[in-house]
């Protein structure tokens, strides 16, 4: 099966931080980055012929854009609703009750309203830099530094529901809830990905699990990958990670198996993210600063943005509809 992609118009000329589609509409996909912009894309079916993509607007600010932009419900302009003293690590926007949810390197999450005139609500400490933030219905993941994870229920945030410790030895990379809100997935900087429930009975943690991906040997020698993004699929609950290694990998979490890895980018995948009903995967690749400036000054591709059209491969072997 030849994979079907195309490459967006006018990508950012810099290290592309996030990807993340419309919660309501399949066709409509925000691009963060380095560059300084926040770019909103209507995304076409080159691949059909039907429709072209095109850039719909930009946002320009004043500092890189660090995996920090979401999609939220409210007036069409632009406010400041807040701010923090040190970096803003990750955003969500939580619709049942209308508060944008940000974590940050100064160890807050901070809860706004963005449709009041002051917008901040309220600010929660945490015992260490923030480092991604997820959400599926009204459970809140945070994954921070010295591998430390907090759970909330975001109706209550007084105090976290639990306090975990990562299944991974190393820094967390990435973060992703399941669809269906029995858990979650998180990856590391040395190629692992863990996945993880809510519930904390016994029978419950006996399922959850670790593996190795994003490695390759090389001339006999082991190569190991950060996993920089993954992404559940809204309908199946399948999920896929993307690495420096600049691959794409398709899981079904349940039966501990892979389902597809895409065919392999010229660049690392930084981002990734499905669409609302399933039928396409952004990828971002670009440089991901893993080798430091020494790697920046090697010649290599512009940062893309990719859109690839997916199939059956997505689809777990025993789902029935």
């Amino acid at each position: 099966m030849t994979d079907t992609q195309f490459s967006l118009p006018s990508p950012p000329f810099d290290s592309i931080s996030k990807v993340q589609y419309s919660p309501t509409n399949p066709n409509q996909l925000l691009v963060s980055s380095w560059d300084t912009t926040v770019k909103l894309y209507d995304v076409g079916d080159e691949a059909s012929g039907s429709k072209t993509s095109e850039q719909k607007c930009k946002f320009d600010h004043r500092a890189a854009i660090q995996r920090s932009a979401t999609w939220i419900s409210g007036p069409k302009k632009t406010n400041i609703v807040g701010s923090h003293s040190d970096a803003v690590s990750s955003l969500v926007y939580s619709k049942e009750l209308n508060a944008l949810i940000s974590g940050s390197w100064d160890r807050t999450i901070r809860l706004f309203d963005p449709r009041t005139p002051t917008p901040e609500q309220s600010s929660y400490e945490t015992p260490e830099r923030i480092y991604h933030i997820d959400l599926v219905n009204n459970t809140l993941v945070v994954a921070m530094a010295s591998r430390l994870f907090h759970i909330y229920d975001i109706r209550n945030m007084q105090e976290p529901k639990q306090r975990r410790e990562s299944s991974l030895k190393y820094m967390t990379r990435s973060l992703a809830c399941m669809v269906n809100g029995e858990g979650y997935a998180t990856a590391s900087v040395e190629g692992r990905i863990a996945v993880e429930y809510f519930d904390p009975s016994p029978e419950a943690q006996e399922k959850k699990y670790a593996f190795k991906c994003h490695r390759q040997t090389i001339d006999g020698v082991d190569h190991v990958w950060p996993v920089n993004a993954l992404a559940f699929h809204p309908i199946f609950n399948t999920f896929a990670s993307a690495g420096s290694d600049g691959t794409v990998s398709v899981w079904d979490h349940k039966i501990k198996k892979r389902l597809r890895q895409y065919s392999k980018f010229n660049n690392p995948v930084s981002s990734i993210a499905f669409n609302c009903d399933g039928t396409k995967l952004a990828i971002a690749t670009c440089y991901t600063w893993d080798e430091g400036e020494q790697g920046a000054r090697t010649e290599r591709e512009r940062p893309q943005v990719w859109v690839k059209t997916v199939g059956a491969e997505v689809k777990p072997k025993d789902w029935q509809a």
